[in-house]
């Protein structure tokens, strides 16, 4: 049975005295799916792993590595596209499933505490509130110990406070040089370099290959105070991944123990796993880590294996584990309505809002603007469709 609490006989129910909760959770019920396959199996923990950590490792390789020259617009395209994967996951691949699991008007819903409320919404409340009450906590610190307030600039850093994004004119949310590479790498060293534009300030003399670089000497406080800048960004970027990764171990689970939709969700699983890769190797990109730092690597690596590792968990209980069992059913649902809540959060706020509204750095340039807003609904709308098969 897929609940611990007995379920009358459907062949012999009398529906004059069965309850709502048994019939639903008759209906909830079901067994083992594995039916075989293993060979194939096997081989989406290679095929997702490395296609996923390819896709999460691209645009940190791109800032990070002058070889490549990825041009502006397809950072840009990857950046934004990512930003509405992370919005379109939230709300289709999590928000969903966990109603599905511990909505009231499932079978876990009907049953004992948590009947009479809806579950996932709290959960995801407490989340977002959780989240937003460290950004301020955060953002209060620095204004306390540094007198920098969010968004200022950093006297020889070339960097927002808070969040770490290089403040210029223009192009300064997307990091690029005209030719792909990051402007600390047109530059040199990253810790005190300030950018500038040796143009004509107007929009039509623009061109991104004209952007030069001077050095300053901040103090001793200004670079304490770019130190935390980056290891704020790094925080709300790990409470990004992590919110991810936990959806992500569910559904490699759920890809080992799979039956007869095995072939399909494996198909879908490639490509939703790269989308959110994408979306989280874009948002990696723009931390100003150290010149040589391992650290962007290991968080791609930790995103790239989860799915993997986890499919492998479900081989090795794939004559056992039920994915529509009770316990599962919770461990599913509390877990997706928390990375909803975290993804919700983060892609409204530290993405979309901002990136588009609050970003006072955010490009003058319409063309490139509206650019950057259809990626964001592109990205949206593909991971929203996915949902269809995954």
């Amino acid at each position: 049975m897929a609940s611990n609490f007995n379920i009358p006989d459907p062949h012999s129910v009398d529906l004059t005295t069965a309850t709502t909760r048994d019939i639903v959770c008759y209906l909830n019920s079901s067994e083992n799916e594995y039916n075989g396959g293993l060979g194939s199996r096997i081989s989406s923990i290679f095929v997702i792993g490395l296609v996923s950590s390819f896709a999460t490792a691209f645009p940190v390789m791109a800032q990070r590595l002058p070889r490549l020259r990825m041009p502006l617009y397809a950072y840009l395209f990857a950046r934004c596209f990512g930003s509405g994967v992370i919005v379109a996951t939230a709300f289709i691949h999590l928000l969903d499933p966990a109603y599905a699991s511990i909505g009231p008007a499932t079978c876990v819903g009907m049953t004992g505490g948590w009947t009479g409320y809806s579950w996932p919404p709290a959960f995801m409340l407490v989340t977002c509130m959780g989240i937003f009450l460290m950004d301020v906590v955060c953002c209060r610190y620095v204004e306390m110990k540094y007198g920098i307030a969010e968004g200022q600039r950093i006297a020889g850093t070339g960097q927002s406070m808070g969040r770490g994004e290089i403040i210029t004119e223009d192009t300064a949310e997307t990091g690029c040089c005209g030719d792909g590479l990051t402007r600390a790498m047109c530059c040199g060293d990253a810790e005190t370099v300030t950018f500038y534009d040796v143009a004509a300030k107007s929009e039509a003399a623009y061109d991104e290959r004209t952007w030069g670089c001077r050095h300053l000497q901040g103090t001793e406080k200004d670079e304490e105070a770019r130190r935390f800048a980056v290891k704020q960004q790094l925080g709300a970027f790990l409470i990004l991944e992590f919110g991810i990764i936990f959806h992500s171990v569910i559904i490699g689970l759920n890809l080992g123990v799979a039956g007869e939709e095995f072939s399909v969700l494996y198909a879908v699983l490639v490509f939703h796993q790269s989308f959110e890769g994408l979306g989280i190797g874009a948002r990696l990109s723009t931390i100003p880590f150290r010149t040589g730092s391992w650290t962007p690597w290991i968080l791609c690596a930790a995103y790239g294996i989860t799915t993997p590792v986890s499919t492998a968990a479900g081989l090795g209980v794939r004559t056992t584990y039920n994915s529509g069992s009770y316990t599962a059913n919770v461990v599913s649902g509390v877990l997706d309505s928390i990375s909803a809540g975290v993804l919700i959060y983060t892609g409204l706020v530290e993405l979309l809002a901002r990136d588009f509204i609050f970003n006072p750095s955010r490009t003058k340039n319409s063309y490139r603007l509206a650019f950057m807003v259809v990626s964001v609904f592109v990205g949206a709308g593909i991971m929203a469709l996915l949902a269809k098969w995954a």
